[in-house]
């Protein structure tokens, strides 16, 4: 018993030392929060706008069933996210089970045998990889399909090789891929001023190609969004940034009207498209998901900031760092080896309001091509727009936290996940003096 109390007394100090350092870090980046607050600020307006425009009511929230014709609620919601992206059109859906299936379906949708994809941001992310496939690998796959694939590695600083993109880009290519987010790699996330770049220099090589952009994690970090500087099409997941915690599934595409409408036509079928589908009472939470989303999404990126901020202070290495622009939620940040970075993550999960007594390990995920470990103590399953993070066990030792429906919990994950590698001893934490 007297073992015990010494030890409880010891963590006890720890985190005394760990909150100190908290509040010298907060004061270090008020500066950050106060802009985040005011993008959060400008979106939420502009959301409010969106509804007020549609006139959106009570009864738009009641979901149909069977077909789902004339549903009500569905159209205007495709009406709302359609202005609040700035694009033509939209297609909002319980039925997109992840933003893989969003993005499939709108790849599928734009492509046919004998066209090329050419992702010019390098590899996409893990998922992808088996949509995009081997030519006859039997799995129904772009190249099992006769679509060409390929892509051009980011240069050395993480820019687009454009000397690369052109000597690639010919009469077979129909759709450029952008990925906005990070994924799996040590680079900056593209901001939309770098995608409404990219946009401008593909169509002056080859001005009938579309620009496709995976714009999950992006979502509101931002005052505008890509469909507003010329992406033809891009697609996100509900259980990230534009749910807002509350939506329990689905996903969108949003952009060109003859581009959603074929992505539509994937979804479902030829000449059926949007136009059918039952909501089966998802509309309430995806319309009041919408509607938190600016602020969620600034709380998350407070909580970024705060991440790398109190991991710089003790000799991490992290990407982005607290005082770079921010483009999507993701923090990256660097361990020696990997005891570190199953430790972080097992920090993470022990302070999530679900599961905390859950330890992940790492396991054979689907769609992953090494082991993943992933910290996931969510409300919604795979929810990551709340409070997660996750890492392939390769090297180099890379943990991606995003997420936190309040900075609160962003900020008690950050110290939980340091207080756990300490009680491991693979670091030390001393009081930190200005």
């Amino acid at each position: 018993m007297e073992r015990q109390e010494q030890h409880s007394e010891n963590e006890q100090t720890q985190w005394e030392i760990l909150t100190g350092l908290a509040q010298v870090t907060e004061e270090q980046v008020y500066g950050v929060f106060r802009d985040m607050d005011s993008v959060s600020e400008r979106n939420q307006w502009k959301v409010i706008r969106a509804f007020q425009k549609h006139r959106v009511s009570d009864y738009h929230f009641n979901g149909s069933t069977g077909y789902g014709y004339s549903d009500r609620g569905r159209e205007i919601l495709d009406l709302v996210y359609a202005d609040v992206f700035g694009a033509e059109a939209a297609l909002v859906r319980p039925h997109f089970v992840s933003g893989t299936h969003t993005i499939s379906c709108a790849l599928f949708g734009l492509l046919r045998p004998g066209d090329d994809l050419l992702y010019i941001t390098g590899r996409p992310y893990d998922t992808l990889h088996k949509v995009i496939g081997k030519p006859g690998d039997g799995t129904g796959s772009l190249q099992d399909f006769g679509i060409g694939y390929k892509e051009v590695g980011l240069k050395q600083d993480g820019s687009v090789n454009w000397d690369g993109v052109a000597s690639l880009i010919n009469e077979r290519t129909k759709v450029i891929g952008i990925q906005r987010s990070r994924g799996y790699d040590w680079r900056s996330s593209f901001t939309v001023s770098d995608i409404a770049e990219m946009v401008k220099r593909v169509k002056e090589l080859k001005p009938d190609v579309l620009v496709f952009v995976d714009n999950c994690y992006g979502e509101f970090t931002e005052e505008l969004e890509p469909t507003e500087v010329g992406v033809d099409l891009m697609a996100g997941s509900l259980i990230k940034n534009p749910g807002g915690g509350i939506a329990p599934t689905g996903g969108y595409v949003a952009g060109k009207r003859e581009a959603v409408e074929l992505t539509a036509f994937r979804l479902t079928a030829p000449g059926i498209g949007g136009e059918v589908g039952a909501t089966l009472g998802t509309l309430r939470a995806m319309y009041q998901g919408l509607f938190l989303a600016p602020h969620m999404v600034g709380q998350a990126l407070k909580g970024s900031v705060f991440a790398s901020a109190m991991f710089e202070k003790l000799g991490f290495v992290s990407n982005p760092r607290w005082d770079a622009p921010r483009t999507d939620l993701i923090q990256a940040v660097k361990f020696t080896d990997p005891e570190q970075l199953i430790a972080f993550v097992q920090g993470v999960q022990r302070a999530a309001a679900v599961d905390a007594h859950v330890v992940p390990e790492p396991w054979d995920m689907p769609g992953y091509e090494h082991p993943v470990i992933m910290a996931a103590g969510t409300f919604m399953q795979g929810g990551s727009l709340e409070l997660s993070a996750d890492a392939p066990i390769r090297e180099p030792y890379i943990a991606y936290m995003q997420g936190g429906l309040t900075y609160a919990h962003v900020k008690f994950g950050v110290l939980n996940a340091l207080s756990t590698l300490a009680e491991r001893k693979l670091i030390v934490i001393k009081p930190y003096i200005t």
